[in-house]
């Protein structure tokens, strides 16, 4: 592996409100994923962190790092609540003009801002969620709640799926070429 900070660097980013009930899902795995990383710690480089959606904020959370997991509450119509949406951009994907919605604008303007500024992820994961009560209160609803741990091990996932193939060696970080 490359001295450079992108190499080691796994950002998994909740974004959300946990004040506006399913809108807290992500904040929820992010909270379950910490209580994990107690008995199993993660990789080195691994940052788990919360975020209202702001573009600058999810920029900030994700620069230099060559693996960003974005976990969101998806707003669909009609919606099927706790139906997960995964989306996958690596860096050259995410170097063309694309705009990728799941909380308002946010997201969307974020990966927008960030390939403007040259300050994109080397390769982005995006977990939606469908939900079906973003009203002021706590909790999740029921078919939110009983994706939490689903979400939690495909995260997990990725993070191995990722550490695996850049110990194989840079071309196959993203799925490129055999060993």
């Amino acid at each position: 592996m490359s001295g450079s900070p992108r190499s080691a660097r796994i950002a998994i980013i909740g974004v959300g409100n946990e004040f506006r009930h399913d809108d807290g899902a992500a904040w929820a795995v992010i909270a379950r994923l910490r209580e994990r990383a107690d008995g199993r710690p993660l990789p080195p480089g691994t940052v788990l962190s919360v975020c209202d959606g702001d573009p600058g904020r999810l920029i900030e959370l994700w620069e230099n790092a060559d693996l960003a997991v974005v976990l969101d509450a998806a707003h669909a119509h009609p919606g099927h609540p706790g139906r997960v949406h995964r989306l996958e951009l690596d860096a050259a994907e995410l170097g063309r003009p694309r705009t990728t919605v799941s909380h308002g604008l946010g997201l969307g303007e974020a990966i927008e801002l960030s390939r403007a500024l040259g300050r994109l992820p080397g390769h982005l994961v995006v977990y939606a969620v469908e939900g079906a009560d973003t009203s002021l209160g706590t909790g999740l609803s029921e078919p939110v709640a009983a994706t939490v741990e689903t979400l939690v091990a495909r995260v997990e996932d990725e993070i191995v799926r990722h550490r695996d193939a850049a110990a194989r060696g840079p071309r196959n970080i993203h799925g490129g070429g055999p060993p």
